[in-house]
């Protein structure tokens, strides 16, 4: 079976040889739902407490992320199984949160809000909530004609949109400028293409567009969540979650679905244990890790 995986593995590295592409620098959205959105991203009044928002856990300053083993949301409460994911980039992945039971920003974005961990709201409380506000309601009549939870997930969807990081040193590289990355970056590619981590990480997001088992040579210790089991029941789905994007992951410690692991250097020689069934040597994880430090990109704002 491990033979199997090994092919299979070598394979795919051979298509996804430099199939890393850079981020575009704009992105099409409207810019009135953009505003709206981002003020409802941004509102603490819109959970249970009046203390949580969207931005309480992807917050704008710190890359998408709190920098939490696990985020706090309503009451205190830890929303556990899961670290949170990055709202950074988010746009480019091809489902939504670590297990894929979204399939776009659209339809992720009503979640937090009825999450009793999170925002600790229900439907009618937070229809209740934006009605209340009377600047919310002038943008929903003028921008959608209502106010319903399809257009409020609309708005703050088209907000996400704009969370992109382009012009990271290594889409400059990627673009031509050879002297964007160190050296020992570039040494960090091809190790990085070389030992196999390309064959789940690649694309836009160089991450983001599959599903794939954590723990394909050695059985992941945290079985507490299954990931995409949990939604389709489907045995060869045990521990399978969706690949995370590595833009910006210098900045998005602690890694993995679990929030298990604190730093890079560790994040690197793990996934080389249980995804590739191997030990680096030090060199091999520095160099890598300087490559992972040239995806961090620029947010513009908006």
């Amino acid at each position: 079976m491990r033979i199997i995986i090994a092919i299979l593995c070598c394979v795919n590295i051979i298509f996804a040889i430099d199939m890393i592409t850079p981020i575009p620098n704009h992105i099409e959205y409207d810019k009135a739902k953009m505003n709206l959105g981002k003020s409802i991203y941004m509102d603490t009044s819109l959970s249970k407490d009046g203390k949580v928002s969207c931005n309480s856990c992807h917050r704008i300053d710190k890359y998408g992320v709190d920098g939490l083993e696990f985020s706090i949301g309503v009451d205190n409460q830890l929303d556990k199984p899961f670290n949170t994911p990055t709202s950074f980039n988010s746009v480019f992945n091809f489902v939504q949160f670590w297990n894929g039971r979204a399939k776009d920003l659209k339809e992720q974005a009503n979640f937090p809000f009825f999450n009793p961990k999170e925002m600790g709201l229900t439907p009618e409380l937070l229809l209740q909530k934006i009605n209340a506000n009377k600047s919310y309601v002038e943008q929903f009549k003028k921008i959608y004609g209502k106010i319903d939870l399809d257009s409020i997930a609309d708005a703050v969807a088209e907000f996400e949109k704009t969370l992109i990081t382009p012009n990271s040193p290594f889409d400059r590289y990627l673009l031509g400028d050879e002297n964007a990355i160190s050296q020992q970056a570039k040494k960090g590619y091809e190790a990085f293409k070389s030992n196999g981590c390309i064959s789940c990480h690649q694309g836009q997001n160089i991450g983001g567009n599959m599903f794939q088992k954590i723990g394909i040579f050695e059985t992941y210790p945290n079985q507490e969540n299954l990931g995409r089991y949990e939604i389709t029941k489907k045995e060869a789905d045990k521990m399978v979650f969706k690949v995370p994007s590595l833009r910006n992951v210098a900045k998005t410690a602690p890694y993995f679905h679990d929030g298990s692991i604190p730093t890079l250097d560790a994040c690197v020689q793990f996934m080389a244990y249980y995804q590739l069934g191997k030990f680096l040597n030090q060199e091999t994880v520095d160099n890598i890790v300087a490559f992972l430090e040239s995806l961090t990109g620029e947010y513009y704002g908006k």
